[in-house]
């Protein structure tokens, strides 16, 4: 009796926890939308940022806002919450802690494949670089798992950074080859999210929706494979399905972001381990605060890259690198003292 009233108490504990964060995420989702619309070239007060949002009347404040930074900051949102979802379901499918699509070479593949689109066929559409990205995104997932595997997570770290080199030099080599190619697409390779539109976006948003609806199914699957596949089977899972679905929505959100900004990394390695530390291991909890925290980050990164480059700005995908190599060495020493 004590017992069982300790759990429900635990459980309770938890439960107000979760919402804590919960509310948390939607405070920081929604703070870092004004920081980065307020803030630019020329900082904007949070007055002038509400009335371009809410009483347009075509001023220069206002044009700047609705033309320019809103739809960066729209941008960001999606493309943030495609990583950090990507992230979270890649660990949870590998049930490996330093899995993440723009470490493992999933990105860079996306990548490539865009390129070899832009320059071998002459397709710039988003809508049409969308399918390359996505077979490119599965031939780099592909490739990482063949050569890793999913056990040690060394091995698979060290498949990803070869996997993800050869497709750099790739993609070097073909620009190389086509100059107007390099000048047209320098930024877009190193993670930007400057001058992109929205209609642009439109087209990409079918794949981000069908990898979020995947996402948003395979929370409880996926809580019941960590307790062991035959454990899984017996509270009506296919190990083997939920994985591959997993993977499928793993290809769809790093196609979608790549193909929208470029690759970017780390997103989707740091997100979920917070989010872990904060609100515990239930897959569907980390799932939806990876969802809401990692375009936070997105954006914040993207303010500094800002801030501390003006009067130019540093591309987010340079901070992210930036921000995201300490996090890796964090995680990396944790590991290891969890390990001893």
């Amino acid at each position: 009796m004590v017992q069982a009233m300790a759990r429900v108490t635990e459980g309770r504990t938890r439960g107000s926890t979760r919402t804590l964060v919960l509310v948390g995420a939607l405070f920081a989702l929604a703070a870092a939308f004004l920081l980065s619309i307020g803030f630019g070239s020329n900082a904007l007060s949070l007055g002038s940022v509400l009335h371009g949002l809410f009483a347009y009347d075509g001023s220069f404040d206002d044009v700047v806002i609705r033309d320019d930074r809103l739809p960066r900051t729209v941008l960001g949102v999606v493309v943030g919450m495609a990583l950090g979802l990507a992230g979270a379901l890649l660990q949870a499918v590998t049930r490996n802690p330093v899995a993440d699509p723009g470490l493992l070479g999933i990105n860079y593949g996306a990548a490539l494949a865009i390129v070899v689109g832009s320059v071998a066929f002459s397709v710039t559409a988003p809508g049409q670089l969308i399918w390359f990205a996505f077979g490119g995104a599965l031939l780099g997932t592909w490739l990482v798992s063949v050569i890793g595997g999913a056990v040690s997570p060394i091995r698979l770290v060290l498949a990803g950074v070869a996997v993800q080199a050869v497709f750099v030099g790739l993609n070097q080599a073909l620009q190389v080859i086509n100059t107007h190619s390099l000048d047209q697409m320098r930024f877009w390779l190193v993670g930007s999210l400057v001058n992109r539109d929205l209609a642009g976006l439109t087209g990409l948003l079918p794949f981000f929706l069908a990898g979020v609806a995947l996402a948003a199914v395979l929370g409880r699957p996926l809580n019941a494979i960590a307790l062991g596949e035959d454990t899984a089977r017996g509270l009506g899972a296919n190990p083997a399905f939920t994985r591959l679905a997993g993977m499928a929505a793993v290809g769809l959100l790093s196609a979608a972001a790549t193909a929208a900004c470029g690759p970017i990394a780390f997103v989707g390695l740091m997100v979920p381990h917070v989010v872990r530390l904060l609100a515990g291991q239930d897959e569907r909890w980390v799932l939806l605060l990876s969802a809401l925290l990692a375009p936070a980050l997105l954006l914040v990164c993207d303010v500094l890259g800002r801030v501390l480059g003006s009067p130019g700005e540093i591309q987010v995908g340079v901070m992210m690198d930036i921000v995201g190599g300490v996090a890796f060495i964090v995680v990396a020493r944790r590991l290891k003292a969890v390990r001893r």
